[in-house]
């Protein structure tokens, strides 16, 4: 049986969101997430809108070739997914946003 993490084994992510909070406090705030199975990653994540993971990663100087696109959902829901290292942690953000439905053959743009 392996010992049991302690909040002290958090103190990496918990200080990355610290230091966020401060230096970026005026953006959008994320789904924050920060667990036991990955102690030293502290993920971001935005939902519905792909605007704020964009703020996001120019903010913290991720270059757009190091975003990762999927689809999921059946192709209804987009996905941005990038990493970086920040202050000791690995910064995992993920934006979600719906794909525009495509206009129906033969209607007037």
């Amino acid at each position: 049986m392996s010992e049991a993490l302690t909040l002290d084994n958090l103190a990496v992510p918990l200080r990355v969101l610290r230091l966020l909070a401060t230096d970026f406090g005026h953006l959008p705030a994320p789904e924050i997430d920060v667990s036991t199975i990955y102690p030293d990653q502290l993920a971001l994540r935005f939902h519905d809108d792909l605007a704020d993971f964009e703020v996001w990663r120019d903010a913290l100087g991720i270059v757009p070739d190091d975003v990762v696109y999927r689809e999921q959902n059946d192709g209804r829901t987009r996905v941005l997914k990038a990493s970086a290292d920040y202050a000791g942690a690995v910064l995992e953000l993920t934006g979600y946003g719906d794909v525009p439905a495509l206009a129906p053959v033969g209607t007037p743009a």
